[in-house]
């Protein structure tokens, strides 16, 4: 699965070079990310980070347009400087001249959200349920308060929990 994912990325820089004629940074490319998002340039770093899990499923448009969308960043970095907005059109210019891609921002992916347990917080007014992160009820167990915006009492844990 790298390879294929390597391949991809080395052809798109050769591509670059043919067309801009000069060569460009090579980066180091990880497939160390998780979430939503299909793929992360990092410009200062020259590092190009991609989901496996997205890849997995998508590949085929992953190759195709994931890795060029990321690695056109990179290329608009080396060419234009750190002035220049992600989408802008120097992106777009390499989206659509270099790699002949619509220069989509966003990609279309179904995404598997992963449940999450709330812990559920109250006060004395009525309807007031506060569901908490398992992040900020581990807060609260250390000693952090949490106080009611409308009546300024403490949010108590009610021992309710909830999958969301």
């Amino acid at each position: 699965m790298p390879e294929q994912l390597n391949t991809r990325v080395e052809d798109c820089f050769q591509q670059a070079e043919a067309f801009f004629k000069r060569p460009f940074k090579r980066p180091v490319v990880s497939l160390k990310l998780r979430g939503q998002k299909a793929g992360v340039a990092h410009l200062h770093e020259n590092l190009l980070r991609f989901n496996p899990q997205l890849y997995r499923e998508n590949s085929d448009d992953f190759l195709k347009q994931t890795v060029a969308h990321e690695v056109a960043h990179l290329i608009a970095h080396q060419l234009f400087g750190d002035r220049i907005t992600p989408h802008g059109e120097e992106w777009q210019l390499i989206m659509r001249g270099v790699y002949e891609l619509p220069p989509n921002r966003c990609h279309t992916y179904a995404i598997n959200r992963r449940s999450a347990t709330r812990y559920i917080y109250r006060c004395p007014c009525p309807d007031s349920d506060f569901p908490f992160s398992a992040q900020r009820h581990g807060l609260v167990k250390q000693g952090r308060g949490y106080l009611c915006r409308r009546c300024r009492e403490p949010l108590v844990f009610t021992g309710l929990t909830r999958v969301e």
